[in-house]
Order: structure tokens, then C-alpha cells, then sequence
């Protein structure tokens, strides 16, 4: 995928300032001033000879330097969206537009925190040079890639200009998944529902059986019963269609270790990953407001989902009654899960009094020092991490 507008392209946009002395510019003008000073107020016109030319060579160097070569710049980073750890690569493209000059600079391409040195040396008109790197995919979040960096100097080295060009891209680092073998049973009944809740209904036909004594005769299957001679019933199911509900705390006083919010957003992804491959309906909060889901509908791509874990980042000063009173008036789902860290128990009694409204609540905490107390019908599953979360959630039968 591109980059973000200037798009595929790549047309360059130019911002600059204005040309900086090097320490060698420095010391040649203050030489230089020392010089003319000497020479005119004693009368050493070869003195003030050598100021003068110190002086031409600074301006010369400066004008060299304000002049730039004109750059088309394409950043291309494939893919932009990758799991945490997995690979991610940036391909750098710069071409030299101008018509007569060959360029010759200093350019470098900013990922993250880290500066990415690009070989811009004797690049001829019309030529264009291809530089590519790996973007650090070790943590969970959103890498900020570009602006190019193109610092002119002059052969001297008096003067040297820097400026910017080209956009900047994005790639998203998404959380770890882990595999949920298991999918909570809503309660609210559904002509497809996708989990059994009660083996004998009346809603959702299953299969044919032989009658026993006792089957309504309204439920005799006839033109079967003909065909095989034998009295043979319909048999129905109720099913239920769960609605689920994700509810993050990126509160940063519930994890005094940030790791603790890194593993419950790697739960996160894994409910969400475990209801787009049932094609559920579920929804994600954060505690912090943001959100994103289907509401009653079902979904076709967790790539919403995934975005804002990536972009998620723990908040100060945030109160989880607020979240509670949001999830309670709108009533999204029949089952809530509720991840925190170790400082966030202190709040489940916030969570528990959501239990009318979502009669199913699963709370996740992750780098307790000791096991959680349930209450109030909470199913509450201490975990160091992600992995740990997985493993429990399918040891827990609705």
C-alpha cells in the first residue's frame, strides 16, 4: 500500500529555513571580521585582503547552499499493517527532476524514533535512486514514517541547509493474536443463530428423528413418515446469537507496568479475531472514549478493530464510571469483557453493577499479584499475558 497524500506519486513538498552556519562557517567570519577590523583601523590593507576574500567565500557558500535540486519523492511501506513482530519493509524512492544538475546531498528518512540514512550522492538529472528498510515492528502501536530530510552543503563546508520533502506514511503494528477455540452463548434468540441454548425448541429446524411417545403430532414430518413407514418427528432448536461487548481500560492508573495494557490489548484482539471467524457481532470501547464495532450486526473485518488497539495509548485523569454509564444506556450486547491490569480491581464493582443490562460479564486482569475475588456473577480469569488469557477463557464453559 502508498503512502498517505502526497500519494502514490510522490510529489514532493518542500519546506525549508533559512542556511545555518558549520562550526568551520563560524570561525572563517569570525576570522573574518578580525581581519577587516585589523587591517582598516591600522592600515594592513593585506589584512583586510584576506577579510574580504573570507567574507566572498561565506557568501558564496550560502548561496550554493540555497539552491536546491528538485527531488521527487515515493514512499511505499508493504505491508503498512502487520501483526507485532512480523515483518514490514519501506521502499524509499528519490528522483532528481532537474533538467541540467546533478545532486549531491545529505538525506535521511525518519521511522519511529530511529533516523534511516539514504544514499543521495551524484544523482544525475532525470535518475532516480531506491533506498529500502526494515520499520521496528518489536512493539504495538502506530510508526510514524518521513518527512525525507535533504541537507545541502557547500564544497567547503562553510554553510549547509536543511530541508524536507515528500510526505509521510503510517504503518500500523498490530497486537499478538492469540487462537480462541471458544465463543460466549448470547441469550437473545435468533431464527440463525450460531450456538445451541436449549436442546429441544421450537424456533430453527435441525434434523428428522423417529417419534417417541409423548411428540406433539403436530410436529409428524408426513411425506417422510410415507416414504420410510415409520412415524418420523421434526426436530427444533432454539439457538441464540451472542452480542459482544469489549471493554478496554487504557486508564494508565489501572497499570502501573504498561506490559499489563500491552497484554490486554492482545486479549482484545483475540476476542475480536474469535467473533470475526464466527461472524459475531461485537463492539470495542475504551475506557477512554473511542470506539469502534457493529453494533447488532455482524462483521466482515476486524481491520477497525485492530487500528484503534494499535493506536491505543493509556490516558490519564480518565474515569471508568463514565464508560459504565455510556455501555449501560446504550446496551450494546449480552456479554461484556472487561480487561484491566492489577490497579483496576479496585473498580469491579463499577463493572458488576452492569450486570442488568449484560447479563453475561467476563473480566480479564492481567499482572495481579495475587488471584482476583469474584463477585457479583462476575467470571473473573487472572492472567500474566495474552497467552495466558487465551488458555483460560477456553477452559470456561457458558
Amino acid at each position: 500500500m502508498t503512502s498517505p497524500p502526497p500519494g502514490p506519486s510522490g510529489s514532493a513538498t518542500l519546506r525549508g529555513a533559512l542556511p545555518r552556519a558549520t562550526t568551520r562557517g563560524t570561525g572563517l567570519l569570525v576570522a573574518a571580521v578580525a581581519l577587516l577590523t585589523i587591517g582598516f583601523w591600522y592600515g594592513y590593507p593585506e589584512l583586510a585582503v584576506l577579510g574580504t576574500a573570507a567574507v566572498t567565500a561565506a557568501v558564496i557558500a550560502v548561496a550554493h547552499t540555497v539552491w536546491q535540486p528538485r527531488l521527487r519523492v515515493a514512499r511505499v511501506a508493504d505491508p503498512d499493517r502487520v501483526p507485532r513482530g512480523d515483518p514490514s519493509t519501506v521502499t524509499l524512492t528519490v528522483t532528481n527532476t532537474s533538467r541540467l544538475r546533478s545532486a549531491t546531498l545529505v538525506a535521511d528518512d525518519q521511522c519511529g524514533s530511529r533516523t534511516v540514512p539514504v544514499p543521495v550522492l551524484r544523482l544525475r538529472p532525470r535518475r532516480e535512486t531506491t533506498a529500502t528498510y526494515q520499520v521496528p515492528t518489536d512493539r504495538r502501536g502506530v510508526v510514524p514514517i518521513g518527512p525525507l530530510r535533504v541537507t545541502r552543503r557547500d564544497p567547503l563546508g562553510l554553510a549547509a541547509m536543511t530541508r524536507t520533502q515528500g510526505g509521510t506514511a503510517q504503518v500500523w503494528v498490530y497486537p499478538r493474536i492469540h487462537p480462541l477455540s471458544a465463543v460466549p452463548a448470547g441469550v437473545v434468540r435468533s431464527m440463525d443463530g450460531r450456538l445451541d441454548r436449549v436442546p429441544h425448541g421450537s424456533i430453527t429446524f435441525d434434523s428428522l428423528r423417529e417419534y417417541v411417545v409423548g411428540d406433539e403430532l403436530r410436529r409428524v414430518h408426513w411425506r417422510t413418515t410415507a416414504r420410510v413407514g415409520e412415524l418420523m418427528v421434526r426436530e427444533h432448536l432454539d439457538t441464540s446469537l451472542p452480542r459482544i461487548v469489549v471493554l478496554l481500560d487504557d486508564r494508565a492508573a489501572s497499570h502501573p507496568d504498561p506490559e499489563t495494557f500491552e497484554s490486554a490489548c492482545e486479549a482484545a484482539a483475540s476476542v475480536v479475531a474469535a467473533a470475526v471467524r464466527e461472524d459475531l457481532a461485537i463492539t470495542l470501547h475504551l475506557a477512554s472514549g473511542r470506539a469502534a464495532g457493529t453494533g447488532g450486526r455482524a462483521i466482515t473485518g476486524s481491520r477497525d478493530f485492530l487500528d484503534l488497539l494499535a493506536e491505543a495509548t493509556l490516558h490519564s485523569g480518565v474515569e471508568l464510571g463514565t464508560a459504565a454509564r455510556r455501555l449501560r444506556q446504550q446496551r450494546l450486547g449480552d456479554t461484556l469483557v472487561y480487561l484491566t491490569g492489577p490497579a483496576g480491581r479496585e473498580d469491579l464493582g463499577v463493572v458488576g453493577a452492569l450486570r442488568g443490562a449484560y447479563p453475561s460479564v467476563v473480566v480479564g486482569v492481567f499482572g495481579a499479584a495475587e488471584p482476583t475475588k469474584a463477585a457479583g456473577g462476575l467470571v473473573v480469569l487472572d492472567a500474566a499475558d495474552g497467552a495466558e488469557f487465551a488458555a483460560q477463557w477456553d477452559g470456561v464453559r457458558a
